[in-house]
């Protein structure tokens, strides 16, 4: 079951693609975070959505929120992958122990050993404010994340 709104959402720390440990917990107090799982990098609904992430950056990053793109990728096909789409907020990988991060938010599956397509809005507090779970294959609309962005920062 993924996380629900309300609550806590659970502290993790991961590599990005450059090594570089990410922990949810060190943007408390300082901005909110909008937590984006996907299948795999260089598929091809992740490229559009994250493309379009990257596209609309600033209707993130102007209102102070930290986007966090997370997938089973290693940090090498990350790296690939972030500087072929110029991807400019952190890609993180939940490789090892594998899908560790997904199972924790309830978006890992297991059959396919692969994170769902989870987005989570976390305040300044750690609190999820936003969630929402599409199954592979399945697009998102990230219109209700605008809308989820728009009143926390308002």
């Amino acid at each position: 079951m993924a996380v629900e709104v309300g609550s806590q959402a659970p502290d993790f720390t991961l590599n990005d693609y450059n090594k570089q440990a990410v922990t949810l917990s060190s943007f408390r107090g300082d901005k909110p975070v909008l937590l984006v799982f996907y299948p795999f990098a260089f598929s091809g609904i992740c490229t559009g959505e994250l493309c379009q992430l990257r596209d609309e950056f600033g209707d993130y990053d102007g209102k102070g929120v930290q986007v966090l793109g997370v997938s089973v990728d290693t940090p090498f096909s990350l790296k690939a992958w972030a500087e072929q789409e110029g991807y400019q907020f952190p890609l993180l990988s939940d490789f090892w122990p594998h899908g560790e991060v997904a199972k924790a938010y309830g978006v890992f599956n297991a059959d396919a050993g692969l994170a769902v397509r989870g987005t989570f809005l976390i305040d300044k507090e750690g609190v999820v404010r936003f969630a929402e779970v599409n199954q592979p294959g399945e697009a998102r609309d990230q219109q209700a994340w605008k809308k989820a962005v728009a009143e926390l920062t308002a």
